[in-house]
């Protein structure tokens, strides 16, 4: 294996000082740890070390060098030219003492799914939408506005959130061509938030936002060694995301820490009128969900551990095992669960997916009008198989299947949701844990990352995200372990609305464990790149 030395644990930069974007007279050198949380940023503005347009440019400079000029991650397919001009705004605010919210000044990266209204396109990584550029925020970014974030830019994704084809290689998008994995260049990202996940994991932000149909967070969360959260469907507003699914999608924050994707958590929780799914009675949501972050809280749980997914792989099974004897020692209670939904739940769902996936675009397309240049479904099939690059490596299969689909008054569909929900919901996850008596449920996120490979598709071997996913229930995943020095994840799930619980657990083992590791972008196919 062809390795290079590891990038030191702070990157030194040469940025510039400024009062606006274009000034360069007074440079500075600025150092980031690597590792670096919200609130050491936030400590570091208040006592003066860097301002947030120096960060700003420090994450900039990052990208270049790492997703571009270096290692070519190719986690990042826009940067946001608001960017600076939006850090300056921010630096005023400070400076007078108007701090906007809890992630005043903290730059972050969109999965390029999510609609911002600025000068940046919402792609889904097709080149048929390169031009796409909506007209306004998402209530999602809205949100991370209020609350202060620096919008870096777009990451890169599985085309169409990997509901394309039934082949397809993750990170890997007609525009922005194939995201690598930043432990070993030639390895996958998972999917479909994979660039999401590189830069978190090779710290081009702080945060990113990713989104989930089934397994779209945690498990490149789970092959990029950082924590995912995927919440209960309904926590976070899905307007102004290119759907896949509205009984399944949800976006969540992407981070190094349990703490950060916490904080992010809270920021994003308002009510959307245009998404009825937050908008239920059972709805339990907190503006502030580090207030659980607590150690010595998992004596007394009552936790399952899901060991089918692991099959006979020794060595994962070693690393799970490793986790679960840490809740033992610490007092919780482990109940092995031998299964939580049948394959027909899965089936159930993947029709739900053809019918919501057409449904969901088709209604994303008109509301966009004449911004976009695909009218509809039918209109991107026609666009997509006339592309040879599009055509290269994947079928594209999945959006014809779609495109054969009836309407949501189908009765095929009618009775594939009710399938999916019951055999996921009151047979599944609620009847284990009630039978149980569970506080939650843990299972390997999944196995080590698999060498990329465009011509057969993807590898996964180990996946848990189906019940929580199917459900529509919360999942967290964090880091676990290493194998080869591939890292992989521990998933923590449960009941809906449940993300307290599930972070409590999360954290505490987190602080107790540290298995959280930096990249060190190494290069097995001996085919790539220079460390910078």
């Amino acid at each position: 294996m062809k390795s290079y030395s590891p990038i030191c644990f702070s990157l030194i930069i040469l940025i510039f000082s400024c009062d606006s974007p274009k000034t360069t007279e007074e440079s500075k050198v600025l150092e980031i740890d690597q590792e670096i949380t919200i609130d050491e940023i936030q400590r570091a503005f208040k006592n003066g070390d860097y301002t947030i347009v120096e960060l700003t440019r420090f994450y900039l400079d990052r990208i270049k060098a790492l997703d571009s000029d270096g290692p070519k991650l190719n986690a990042v397919l826009t940067i946001n030219p608001d960017a600076l001009n939006i850090a300056v705004q921010l630096d005023v605010e400070m400076q007078n003492g108007e701090l906007r919210g809890p992630l005043h000044g903290i730059p972050i990266l969109l999965k390029d799914n999510i609609d911002t209204g600025d000068q940046m396109p919402c792609t889904a990584g097709a080149r048929a939408m390169k031009d796409s550029y909506p007209s306004k925020d998402s209530p999602l970014v809205a949100q991370l506005r209020k609350a202060g974030a620096v919008i870096l830019g777009k990451t890169n994704l599985s085309e169409w959130a990997n509901f394309h084809s039934r082949s397809s290689s993750s990170g890997w998008s007609g525009l922005g061509g194939q995201t690598n994995n930043p432990y070993d260049l030639s390895r996958n990202p998972c999917g479909s938030s994979a660039g999401s996940g590189v830069a978190v994991a090779a710290n081009l932000c702080v945060l990113a936002i990713g989104t989930e149909t089934n397994g779209a967070i945690v498990c490149p969360a789970n092959n990029n060694g950082i924590v995912g959260i995927k919440p209960t469907v309904g926590l976070i507003s899905r307007t102004g995301i290119i759907p896949i699914s509205f009984s399944q999608d949800t976006a969540g924050p992407m981070a190094r820490t349990v703490t950060d994707a916490a904080i992010c958590l809270g920021a994003l929780t308002d009510s959307d009128s245009k998404d009825s799914k937050t908008l239920t009675a059972d709805r339990v949501v907190y503006n502030d969900y580090t207030q659980f972050l607590k150690t010595g809280v998992i004596r007394g749980k009552r936790i399952g551990y899901f060991k089918k997914p692991l099959g006979d792989n020794v060595r994962m099974t070693k690393i799970m095992e490793e986790a679960v004897a840490y809740f033992d020692e610490h007092g919780a209670t482990i109940i092995e669960i031998d299964e939580i939904i049948p394959r027909k739940a899965r089936d159930h769902s993947f029709q739900v997916l053809l019918y919501e996936f057409k449904d969901g675009l088709n209604r994303y397309f008109q509301n966009m009008g004449s911004v976009t240049q695909v009218r509809d479904l039918e209109d991107l099939i026609q666009k997509t198989f006339a592309d040879s690059i599009e055509m290269k490596y994947h079928d594209h299969e999945l959006l014809k299947v779609a495109q054969e689909k009836g309407d949501l008054n189908s009765e095929e569909y009618i009775e594939a949701l009710a399938g999916a929900l019951k055999l996921s919901r009151e047979e599944g996850i609620d009847k284990v844990m009630d039978v149980n008596k569970l506080d939650a449920i843990i299972a390997p996120t999944g196995g080590p990352a698999w060498k990329t490979d465009l011509t057969n598709g993807d590898n996964f071997g180990i996946s848990s995200s189906s019940p929580a996913a199917i459900a529509g229930y919360p999942n967290i995943t964090l880091p676990m372990g290493q194998i080869d020095g591939l890292p992989v994840g521990l998933s923590i799930f449960g009941r809906p609305w449940s993300e307290p619980m599930l972070l409590e657990i999360a954290y505490s083992y987190e602080q107790g464990t540290r298995h959280r590791m930096t990249p060190k972008y190494l290069d097995s196919s001996d085919s790539i790149f220079i460390n910078k």
